[in-house]
């Protein structure tokens, strides 16, 4: 992968990715944990890792464990929650200093296993289960960042759009759980979900950095085990034929209409087609040099922004575009006449040549980081192929105008939202 190896060692319960490069300074370890994308559980998945990564059987106070983590050389240690397509993914992060470049010999990579599955496997517990107060805190916590998107009306508009558009189908939930099912949760029904996360869920464990692949296995070996469990396969929703695209107008307290336009593209990432879409992406709404931009934005300044990205594991093509309310019916014809103008092939040679190398780069941009490099690398894991950058890069170079005119003729409107301000405000 452009000259980054990556080497799978399949272990009883778990995948492990060994990553040997010089391309960085430190070394990151990644835990990942797949599962389906459900109500009765997004939101126990989205207050799980906030509680684990607070404490531990050894460091019992959230000030303990980061006092440790400021030992180990300023380590730094983060999880996060995502959703692709219709699985839920909790990832645990933790980055450390390779030894390497130390003047002492503390074995970091070590202690990095050590801590790292600690906080995964050693939870801080009382009386079988999680300690109240931690719990307590991470839900207040949720609520907050649950509610920080509906008081971010960019953000706001996007999860209703994919409410809207999905409303049958398990993507419609948001990765951050369910603000009303939050307080029900407790300690008990935490920990009892957390021991059946971590024997049914599909896990892959990321290493990364200038480190030795035989010392990598001999500490996984050492600190991790797990009993084999059969992956979950999710049923992809087949291809969806729109017959009528359906408009949602929502009125609020807001001073920008935000417009937001779902289209199905059916194409995923692992597809043939998929290549064409991205360039097709680039050149309708993925760049500062995009139709959306410059036609929607610039020439006709009807859009405070104006941009558009694909859900590459769900088929989706999403535009996004913060408009004033009285110029709705021109952005939404303007937007849909750009859609029109690709399908046509009317674009440039040098679109088509400048999108590439954005597309490149930006991708050249993301495995500049241990982390980004793992995103990269996880698409395989959600659509089990082994894609190589060079592939990508290659598949990309060789997508035709042709290619991306019949990949936009597939592509159908499905649900048109605005969010637009209550009656009697003028702009």
């Amino acid at each position: 992968m452009l000259g980054i190896p990556e080497k799978i060692v399949k272990n009883p319960g778990y995948k492990l990715h060994v990553v040997n490069t010089n391309k960085y300074k430190t070394n990151t370890l990644v835990w990942k944990m797949k599962a389906p994308l459900e109500k009765e559980t997004v939101t126990l998945r989205a207050l799980l890792p906030h509680v684990l990564q607070s404490s531990t059987e050894t460091y019992p106070s959230t000030t303990k464990l980061r006092t440790y983590l400021d030992d180990l050389y300023g380590a730094s240690l983060f999880v996060d929650l995502a959703k692709k397509g219709e699985y839920h993914i909790m990832t645990f992060t933790m980055e450390i200093a390779n030894e390497k470049f130390l003047t002492d010999s503390t074995p970091l990579l070590a202690k990095a296993f050590e801590l790292l599955t600690e906080i995964i496997f050693k939870p801080n517990l009382e009386n079988n289960a999680f300690t109240k107060d931690t719990v307590e805190k991470e839900k207040r916590t949720l609520k907050q960042r649950i509610q920080s998107i509906y008081d971010d009306k960019m953000k706001y508009s996007s999860v209703r759009l994919i409410e809207e558009m999905c409303k049958d189908e398990p993507f419609q939930l948001e990765a951050n759980g369910v603000k009303e099912d939050v307080d029900a949760i407790t300690p008990e029904a935490l920990y009892s979900y957390y021991k059946k996360a971590l024997s049914e869920d599909e896990i892959d464990f990321y290493v990364i950095g200038d480190v030795s692949e035989e010392e990598v296995k001999n500490l996984a070996g050492q600190f991790i085990t797990l009993e084999e469990r059969a992956p979950k396969p999710v049923h992809r929703h087949e291809r969806k034929s729109i017959e009528t695209p359906q408009e949602v107008i929502e009125k609020q307290d807001v001073k920008q209409g935000k417009l937001n336009i779902g289209y199905r593209t059916n194409v995923y990432y692992g597809d043939e087609e998929y290549y064409a879409l991205q360039v097709f992406n680039g050149i309708f709404g993925g760049f500062s040099h995009s139709k959306l931009f410059i036609n929607v934005r610039e020439k006709a300044s009807l859009a405070y922004y104006a941009a558009s990205r694909l859900e590459s594991h769900k088929g989706l093509l999403l535009v996004m575009s913060g408009i004033d309310y009285k110029n709705y019916d021109k952005a939404v014809s303007i937007i849909k006449a750009q859609m029109e103008a690709i399908q046509n092939g009317d674009f440039t040679e040098e679109e088509l040549s400048q999108t590439k190398a954005v597309i490149k780069n930006q991708l050249l941009e993301t495995i500049d980081v241990a982390r980004g490099l793992v995103e990269v690398l996880y698409h395989n894991v959600m659509v089990g192929k082994d894609i190589t950058l060079e592939e990508w890069f290659q598949k990309t170079d060789t997508v035709t105008k042709e290619d991306i005119v019949d990949v936009s003729k597939n592509i159908q409107l499905d649900t048109i939202y605005f969010l637009t301000g209550t009656e009697g405000q003028s702009e």
